[in-house]
């Protein structure tokens, strides 16, 4: 079981990022993930596959591509990714926002304004999707004093529970 799930998960991660908003390719890697996850647990072909992978403690492919893409601008913004990928993550931070009380400065972080795109290709880029990822999560996960354990272990039970 093990040398199986450490195959899973390094051939549907590799590079998955890169598919994020393909819908047809991310279909064809979610049935070999419920291959995968059947051979592991012994279930069976009709069995609903979500409690499977919950049993595992497996994201789905399309969750697992959000994490993976989320974690990347946790570490592009606390200094912990390569700089060819920081360039594209410009933040700022203690941003007053408009509908907030003036006393109430939010120390948290966020993504600079997105690059303009004329195609999907530009839309999936990391640059794009990481941001867009980024400011879709909770404003707690996006606290620049949130350690990288912890922001892992909240995302992945939210991303469980969507």
């Amino acid at each position: 079981m093990v040398q199986f799930q450490a195959f899973d998960s390094s051939r549907l991660d590799y590079c998955n990022s890169v598919f994020a908003g393909v819908s047809s390719l991310l279909q064809k890697m979610q049935v070999i993930q419920n291959a995968a996850a059947r051979f592991d647990t012994g279930a069976r072909r009709r069995d609903h596959m979500t409690s499977v992978l919950r049993e595992l403690h497996w994201l789905p492919v399309r969750q697992r591509i959000g994490f993976k893409t989320a974690v990347m601008m946790y570490k592009c913004i606390h200094g912990l990714a390569p700089s060819y990928l920081a360039a594209h993550c410009k933040v700022q931070t203690n941003i007053i926002l408009p509908w907030s009380v003036p006393s109430a400065i939010h120390h948290h972080v966020w993504p600079t304004k997105l690059p303009r795109t004329k195609t999907d290709y530009g839309k999936r880029s990391f640059a794009v999707n990481g941001q867009v990822v980024w400011t879709s999560l909770p404003t707690e996960f996006r606290s620049p004093d949130i350690s990288m354990d912890v922001f892992k272990a909240k995302l992945k039970t939210f991303l469980f529970n969507c």
